[in-house]
């Protein structure tokens, strides 16, 4: 008989489910889990769609802008400087807004508008708890209308009897090259941003200020960058007996130096000595915070300090408006040589000379590494001129046999007429031309420093280096001419060219781009009120 197997016993586990959705969504009856949904009857899309968290933050506001000085008004009455799209400006937005503290911002950025629309447009994304545990974030535009103003500063510039402080920058010469130097340096460097007006005077300029420590500072700034020096004086407008406080009109006077690159010079035999013994007939060759003297005779380099020339000042002997052509004949090398300075024996004669009279003359100069037989240079011609200076005449007793016929200076590029088609251009000042306009004679005379000062650019490297120079977009958009001309116009550009070929050249890469985005034009500004 078979005796059965035992049956062998499996044990099931109890069955585990899963938690499940116990109730529906009140609104859109979607299942949920009331266990963890914190008793609310609603999905979190229903939340998202019936609650907003920007409630209160307006969907417009306003701001206000200077267009004299670009500047915004950040409330109650501070002025901000702040570019288009920046996060200066993006934060005074912000800050426009009222209930933006009740939320959390994640992120804002400006949406791109017509720059003549007057709107700025900002998409700002926020979050916020609508419910116990339940975050939300929202994203929304804010419009902005910008509304042209004018602020306090501005408006005192147009008001007479306004400025606190003055700026008077003098120099006793017949030119005004220093100035148109000095010009470019202080746009370069931004050194007259805070200045309200600048007049044009006879020897100068003058800087007006609404705050005294701006003065200070373009004071400090001309000091650091020209020998100059200073005095203050200050006015009494107005007393308060019963406060003792005073209102003061400050003045700083600022002269420079009556000594120029290039000008001919007659050291004092002391100071030429106490220098490093250099030879009282020199030339300046560059003007810094110090004036920088050459022997042209010897290549020796002096230094001299501005408080040294204020103690014992001198004049000079001659200017380039004295300089005279030579022609060079013959050029003979000597070895010595000092940076991009040779010394050599120059055989020249006088251009307006040339066919009438035979008589030539050999110096040394320090030109020996540029010139070549056939260029031209400018120069001092010092035999049979008379200079009534004591430092001359006691040069004359001492040294009389020693004093050379002539001085070359620079070479010299003949240009038959005015470059009008300079591929860069200058900024300039936005200068008050005073009370009365400049006569004929005068504007004749600016044209042709200003003329001057642009050759001395593109013929020095070092100084076109300290200087800002942009591309000119007229030169490179060039009107078309008709066909019948087109002949006569490629010969007078060809004949320009040969005219051009031995002038040095600046390149594009000096120069820097977006001049005309600089400043607004009166014409621009006319349009945009006619526009309003």
């Amino acid at each position: 008989m078979d005796v059965d197997s035992g049956v062998s016993m499996v044990h099931f586990a109890a069955p585990v489910y899963a938690n499940t959705a116990n109730i529906l969504c009140c609104n859109c009856g979607a299942p949920i889990d009331g266990s963890t949904n914190n008793g609310l009857a609603i999905c979190y899309d229903c939340i998202k769609l019936t609650t907003d968290i920007s409630e209160g933050i307006p969907r417009e506001a306003t701001v206000h802008f200077c267009r004299g000085c670009e500047r915004w008004l950040q409330p109650p009455n501070h002025w901000l400087n702040a570019a288009l799209e920046s996060r200066e400006l993006l934060a005074l937005c912000l800050r426009k807004l009222k209930g933006l503290s009740k939320v959390r911002i994640i992120d804002a950025s400006f949406i791109w508008t017509e720059p003549h629309s007057k709107r700025l447009k900002v998409k700002i994304t926020v979050q916020s708890e609508a419910y116990q545990n339940t975050i939300l974030q929202q994203v929304f535009e804010v419009e902005y209308v910008v509304v042209y103003g004018q602020c306090s500063d501005c408006a005192k510039s147009y008001t007479a009897n306004t400025w606190r402080a003055c700026v008077q920058l003098r120099q006793k010469v017949p030119h005004k090259r220093t100035f148109l130097y000095l010009e470019q340096l202080m746009l370069k460097h931004n050194a007259h941003k805070d200045a309200i007006n600048i007049v044009e005077v006879k020897d100068g300029l003058d800087f007006f200020f609404s705050q005294r420590n701006h003065a200070t500072k373009l004071v400090d700034f001309l000091t650091a960058v020209a020998p100059v020096k200073s005095k203050r004086s200050e006015e009494l407008i107005s007393t308060d007996i019963h406060t003792s406080t005073k209102s003061f009109k400050f003045t700083y006077s600022v002269e420079l130096v009556p000594i120029c690159k290039d000008d001919l010079i007659c050291l004092p035999t002391k100071l030429a000595r106490s220098i490093g013994n250099i030879q009282p007939l020199s030339i300046c060759q560059k003007v810094g915070n110090a004036l920088h003297i050459l022997d042209p005779q010897t290549l020796q380099t002096a230094e001299l300090l501005t408080p040294i020339y204020w103690r014992q000042p001198f004049a000079t002997l001659a200017d380039v408006q004295d300089l005279i052509e030579f022609i060079v004949l013959d050029v003979e090398p000597l070895g010595p040589t000092k940076g991009k300075l040779v010394l050599a024996d120059v055989t020249i004669a006088r251009a307006s000379e040339m066919g009438t009279n035979n008589k030539s003359y050999v110096v040394r100069s320090h030109l020996g590494a540029i010139l070549h037989p056939g260029d031209s240079a400018m120069g001092y011609l010092i035999a049979g001129s008379n200079y009534n200076n004591p430092c001359y005449e006691e040069l004359e007793r001492t040294q009389g046999g020693r004093i050379p016929e002539v001085i070359l200076v620079k070479k010299f590029y003949p240009r038959k007429k005015k470059n009008k088609n300079r591929e860069w251009r200058l900024r300039k000042f936005p200068k008050d031309e005073g009370e009365l306009l400049p006569k004929k004679a005068d504007q004749e005379r600016m044209e042709r420093d200003y003329e001057m000062f642009l050759r001395d650019v593109e013929e020095d490297t070092e100084l076109r280096s300290t200087l800002a120079l942009y591309k000119n977009a007229q030169k490179t958009e060039k009107p078309k001419a008709p066909a019948a001309d087109s002949m006569d116009v490629d010969a007078d550009d060809e004949d320009d060219d040969d005219e051009d070929a031995g002038l040095p050249q600046i390149s594009l890469d000096e120069l820097l781009d977006g001049f005309d985005d600089l400043a607004i034009t009166e014409e621009s500004k006319f349009k945009e009120d006619q526009d309003e």
